[in-house]
């Protein structure tokens, strides 16, 4: 591999799957935080799930997609969202937490009560109504800053231990990539062990991620419910990424991969999204049946079947 994807710094996009709620939970996102906004929707038709509609849209600067593609694959903790309300940026932030988690509790569960912990004047985890996590937490406006929404990934069961290799694995995979904080439980933090991973944060192409590791009981793993999508600009750079990052092959399929630690990802094409969102209705579907067709891909094949060649 060349620099090919050297120019890569678009950020990492969390992609939603629900069973028929994409557009319902990305306006409620929407109303929840501040400085969100829907983007662009439109819709996939025929797939094997039907009409399927997509949305795009930004929660706090964050973009997001989501998709209603029926009930394949369901939400879990594993993959959850920090939001950081950071009293140096946000000189009301304590009240805006409080609101949002107010918000979020309506049809929502606490995983983890809202409250102090040592590490924060006020935390608390939840998974809203439609089945999405996120931690809610002040942070110290004296720490190093970071974004007010970051994709957190939690290494469980068989992956227990592994948040610190994963984290390497993917500094490595990435060319635009920095490392942050890394802190390891101590002894006497049982079940978790100690060495492993209490809290870590690192950035991968303008996108800043959290991972740990627990030991606790879980009965969830990564699952397609949340993938993360990598806008890329060339062939080179999908064949980049499908080549370092796949590691399940029967997983392969319309540019969605799966990872060694079971993390879905999707490599596509940014042409894709501007053929999807300005092509025409008969453009659209002939992208659509193409894509479908395709495990990694194919810029080209989609340019020809956008223009009818």
């Amino acid at each position: 591999m060349s620099d090919a994807n050297n120019g890569l710094a678009q950020p990492i996009i969390p992609h939603l799957w629900f069973d028929k709620e994409a557009k319902e939970a990305a306006e409620f996102y929407c109303s929840v935080f501040p400085h969100s906004e829907i983007t662009s929707s439109t819709i996939l038709n025929d797939t094997p799930s039907g009409d399927a509609p997509i949305v795009s849209f930004t929660v706090w600067g964050h973009p997001f997609m989501a998709i209603s593609a029926g009930p394949l694959f369901k939400l879990n903790p594993s993959i959850s969202f920090f939001v950081n309300f950071d009293p140096s940026r946000e000189p009301n932030a304590r009240e805006m937490l409080e609101e949002a988690w107010n918000k979020l509790s309506d049809g929502g569960a606490p995983l983890m009560p809202l409250d102090k912990y040592p590490f924060s004047e006020r935390y608390g985890w939840i998974q809203d109504k439609f089945g999405v996590n996120w931690q809610l937490i002040l942070t110290n406006p004296h720490g190093e800053p970071r974004p007010p929404i970051i994709p957190s990934l939690m290494f469980v069961g068989d992956n227990c231990g592994k948040a610190e290799e994963a984290r390497e694995f993917y500094l490595s995979v990435f060319r635009n990539a920095m490392p942050g904080t890394l802190v390891h439980y101590a002894s006497g933090m049982e079940p978790d062990r100690e060495g492993d991973v209490m809290f870590s944060d690192f950035m991968l192409e303008n996108t800043w991620f959290t991972a740990m590791d627990s030991a606790h009981e879980h009965s969830f793993q990564f699952n397609e419910a949340i993938s993360l999508l990598v806008d890329c600009t060339t062939q080179e750079e999908i064949d980049y990424y499908w080549d370092k990052l796949s590691a399940v092959p029967e997983a392969e399929q319309c540019g969605w991969l799966k990872d060694k630690y079971g993390v879905s990802w999707q490599i596509s094409p940014a042409a894709l999204d501007k053929m999807m969102n300005e092509g025409t209705p008969e453009q659209r579907d002939r992208v659509t049946k193409a894509f479908l067709k395709m495990k990694k891909f194919n810029i080209a094949e989609l340019e020809r079947a956008y223009l009818g060649n």
